[in-house]
């Protein structure tokens, strides 16, 4: 059977633009020919990189989203589709990152992480599903972590939210089957972005060793942000009746230099 081809025109959201994996991969969506809405809280650096996009002869928009306010969430999203026609895809990828140990951090700490991370994305997809559905199409993509598959001390509330993305988006892939609407998990190992750039000195030290202990940190390699965005890139251009779900992708290591002979 033929694959059924997606249309010419498919808007992206991308909520958590303003800077890493979410900057870089409306960027390359961009650059694709896609038109993009680029979401997060700092309007002026969504703006600046909406005005290089559109400098490059890409199709962008900014709209101010805070993901842990149910009202911003929603007017982010109809205004995404109102300016750039019904969106096709949306990648829920804001974030941020606080460590410690699960014993001395505070029930704010924790919970501020599963209401960013976790309940944040669950209120992207709540505003953004339903045209998908109505129209039979579409794709939402989670950005969740190779942490919910190897957790990492120091961290247990980002392990408990992006574990929970895992399971919210294992659920929903049951309920959309047979709408036409597909939902994926694309998990970045370590990854250079600005994510955990303002953390304690200290703390981040102990944190490394402890994960060295455990196995956890093999080698210093990182991904970059453009590599998340080609796997998003990739998720979502399977051709309809196929359907990528999860997808890791992890550093490799240092490649040993082959002497030529």
């Amino acid at each position: 059977m033929a694959p059924i081809p997606h249309p010419e025109r498919r808007p992206v959201l991308v909520a958590g633009a303003s800077s890493g994996i979410g900057a870089a991969t409306a960027q390359w969506f961009a650059a694709a020919g896609y038109p993009v809405a680029l979401a997060a809280r700092r309007l002026d650096v969504l703006e600046s990189l909406a005005d290089k996009i559109r400098a490059d002869g890409g199709e962008a928009i900014a709209v101010r989203m805070d993901v842990t306010d149910d009202e911003s969430v929603v007017d982010a999203v109809a205004r995404a589709g109102a300016e750039l026609g019904g969106l096709e895809i949306v990648v829920a990828g804001a974030g941020d990152l606080a460590i410690g140990l699960t014993h001395q951090i505070t029930p704010e700490e924790f919970c501020s992480q599963i209401d960013i991370h976790l309940n944040g994305a669950f209120r992207v997809y709540r505003a953004a599903i339903g045209p998908m559905i109505d129209r039979g199409r579409g794709d939402f993509v989670f950005i969740g972590s190779d942490v919910a598959k190897h957790p990492r001390p120091w961290s247990a509330a980002y392990v408990a939210a992006k574990s929970g993305i895992d399971g919210l988006a294992a659920t929903i892939g049951m309920e959309l089957e047979g709408t036409g609407v597909r939902v994926g998990v694309v998990r970045p190992g370590q990854t250079l972005t600005g994510m955990g750039m303002n953390l304690d000195q200290k703390q981040t030290e102990d944190m490394l060793n402890d994960w060295i202990k455990f196995g956890l940190a093999r080698h210093g390699n990182f991904l970059s942000p453009e590599h998340l965005a080609q796997g998003i890139h990739a998720m979502v251009t399977m051709p309809r009746g196929a359907h990528l779900r999860e997808l890791e992708i992890e550093a490799e290591g240092a490649i040993a230099k082959k002497g030529t002979h």
